[in-house]
């Protein structure tokens, strides 16, 4: 058996960013632009959901968006 000290992130609240789709669902559902999504992730250095949303809600960031 593994030993798992570590807690892990379930993958359905990891943002992905590479592919252009999931990056347009993950800034829709948090109410921002594309580059903005990328932006946090560089500046928070994760992609989970939960600290993206902290930090862009602490941020207020408003979408500028135009779907």
């Amino acid at each position: 058996m593994e030993n798992q000290n570590h807690p892990s992130i379930p993958q359905s609240e990891l943002v992905e960013i590479a592919d252009e789709r999931e990056r347009n669902y993950w800034a829709a559902k948090l109410g921002v632009s594309c580059e903005t999504l990328k932006s946090a992730v560089r500046a928070i250095h994760s992609m989970e959901f939960s600290r993206l949303k902290e930090y862009l809600n602490i941020k207020n960031v408003k979408s500028s968006s135009s779907f």
